[in-house]
């Protein structure tokens, strides 16, 4: 549909003789600058019905048949005809910069710009619909809005559900923008409207302890790396949810965050670490390997295997594990993001070792990292060579 604007007889006329002759319709509106064909087709329509009068008749004030406006004075009419002009020139100054058509949620923009200052039912006059259509298309615009909300919190669900709610609002964001716009306060929104946000990590507190001189702080925190096996970090951790006591062993590559050698033993000794150490593939030169100062890492036999394969040792300050954070945040993320989001306090020591095995492959292969620019650390080395 297009505007209606208030046209001469004269052009009425014009125009309905032109259509008789058999013109065409584009022809006769660029001619006549008439907006919309509709209303040729209306004047048409007056014609053979034998309704020419209504030719003179303003644009949204309808008479009896036979009859024509109707004023008390000369004063009235022009009062009438110059409000119903101002309003015309209100509603094509909105209209002005969208040319001759005008769609359906255009038209509820304006009716809701300008219902302010003017009647519903006169502004659809002017933008040549019916009162009735735009209420119907109002109607639907909202219940069509409803349902793109309810797709998108549904979509939101689907993704916290399918990472165990592991992700926070930032990475399901992420997730999503790979096939939409979509901003990440709306996502925040949804998520703490129910009640799907990451689970908070409970932090330890600080330990200060003295130093034990094995080895120096060459990595002195500095957790950044531009080349892959450049710096590793390693760990263990304790796995007390099984039938017996497990330990974890776990060797990180700081370039990308992935977790390129573990070990699942019963048992915290220096065979348990050097079979991780073990699994390293070649490694450059000047590789610097950082650990705590736990006895095995201390030992003798570690020391020498380390040498042996040509690596630098560094040592966190004694009783400061935030010198030692990747790997940290690595077994924090590990434990919360599976035993602790699942509440499994207690279960057999298969599953506690599938449980690890699946989440490492998951963390390395699935997981995104907002570092890594949403890639997951295989992918992010992957794309980098």
């Amino acid at each position: 549909m297009g505007t209606r604007v208030s046209y001469p007889v004269e052009v009425k006329q014009k125009a309905v003789e032109m259509r008789l002759a058999g013109v065409p319709m584009k022809e006769i509106m660029q001619e006549l600058n008439i907006k919309n064909k509709t209303q040729v087709q209306t004047w048409v329509r007056w014609h053979k019905a034998g309704d020419t009068h209504r030719f003179e008749q303003p644009v949204g004030k309808q008479y009896s048949y036979g009859k024509g406006p109707e004023y008390s004075s000369e004063l009235e009419r022009l009062r009438a005809e110059n409000r119903y002009l101002s309003q015309q020139n209100e509603v094509f100054k909105k209209v002005q910069r969208i040319g001759k058509e005008v769609d359906k949620e255009t038209s509820i923009k304006l009716v809701e710009e300008l219902c302010k200052t003017m009647t519903v039912q006169d502004i659809c006059v002017h933008l040549g619909i019916s009162r009735t259509s735009y209420y119907r298309w109002k109607k639907n615009l909202t219940q069509n809005q409803n349902h793109s909300k309810r797709q998108l919190e549904k979509q939101v669900g689907t993704l916290c559900r399918k990472h165990k709610y592991r992700y926070g609002y930032r990475k399901i964001t992420a997730i999503l923008k790979m096939g939409m716009r979509i901003n990440h306060k709306t996502v925040q929104r949804i998520m703490q409207k129910n009640q799907w946000q990451c689970r908070v990590k409970m932090k330890k507190r600080k330990k200060n302890g003295q130093p034990y001189a094995v080895a120096g702080n060459i990595l002195d925190r500095n957790f950044q790396s531009d080349r892959p096996l450049e710096k590793l970090v390693t760990d263990i951790t304790y796995l007390p949810y099984g039938q017996k006591q497990l330990y974890l062993s776990s060797i990180l590559d700081l370039y990308n965050g992935e977790v390129i050698a573990f070990t699942i033993g019963d048992k915290q000794d220096t065979d348990f670490i050097l079979n991780t150490l073990n699994q390293l593939p070649a490694l450059p030169e000047n590789c610097v390997l950082h650990s705590d100062q736990g006895s095995v890492y201390t030992s003798y036999e570690y020391q020498k295997s380390v040498h042996i394969k040509g690596i630098t040792m560094s040592m966190s300050r004694k009783g400061t594990p935030a010198d030692n954070a990747s790997i940290e945040s690595f077994h924090s993320s590990l434990k919360s993001e599976t035993f602790y989001l699942n509440r499994i306090d207690r279960t057999t020591t298969t599953i506690v070792e599938r449980t690890v095995k699946e989440y490492i492959y998951y963390y390395n292969n699935i997981r995104i990292q907002t570092k890594l620019n949403n890639q997951s650390p295989i992918n992010y080395r992957q794309l980098a060579v």
